[in-house]
């Protein structure tokens, strides 16, 4: 990718040469877009919080050798992402296909009723966003890049170190789930 196309590859390159307003512009521009990002995809303040930091820490150290190939905010969550895969490998296993099965059936259980009436559209999106916090951790992942972040399938791709082949299959069995969990 070329820097001159990416406004925000030319900031960090302007830091890589010392330019901290550059830096501080690259921060205040993808904080809350990298924030919502962990929060949405660990459900863990605490975690969430140190995450951040340190993939803030790994842009600060990697500004040197930082080569515009992507898009910066690509890169920011690619980071991002490596860092959760590498907190999660350090943690107890993930819950297997059934058990996120069953973790779908509790939330979509018939035991709390719905009023009659048409859903405001809050109460759409925080419905969606129930259902999308129920996806296994892969499926959540690749949702959450395209909806929120509108990412391709390459950029996401990239991001998650996965073929677009797999990402189409992960968008797409994640896209039945929350048909099936919303239409309940």
């Amino acid at each position: 990718m070329d820097a001159a196309v990416d406004p925000d590859a030319m900031l960090m390159l302007a830091y890589a040469r010392g330019d901290l307003a550059a830096f501080e512009a690259l921060y205040a521009k993808h904080r809350g877009m990298l924030y919502r990002f962990l929060l949405r995809s660990l459900r863990d303040p605490h975690r969430t919080d140190e995450l951040f930091q340190e993939t803030w820490s790994r842009v600060i150290s990697a500004r040197a050798r930082y080569q515009p190939q992507a898009k910066f905010s690509t890169w920011l969550l690619q980071i991002a992402h490596n860092l959760m895969i590498d907190g999660l490998r350090r943690q107890r296993p993930m819950a297997g296909g059934d058990e996120a099965e069953v973790a779908l059936a509790q939330v979509a259980s018939p035991d709390r009723e719905q009023p009659d009436h048409t859903l405001s559209e809050f109460e759409r999106r925080r419905n969606l966003q129930r259902a999308i916090e129920q996806l296994p951790r892969e499926q959540r992942t690749v949702v959450l890049l395209r909806l929120e972040q509108e990412l391709s399938l390459e950029e996401i791709a990239s991001v998650t170190g996965t073929g677009r082949e797999t990402v189409k299959s992960r968008l797409r069995y994640a896209m039945t789930r929350l048909r099936e969990v919303l239409s309940e």
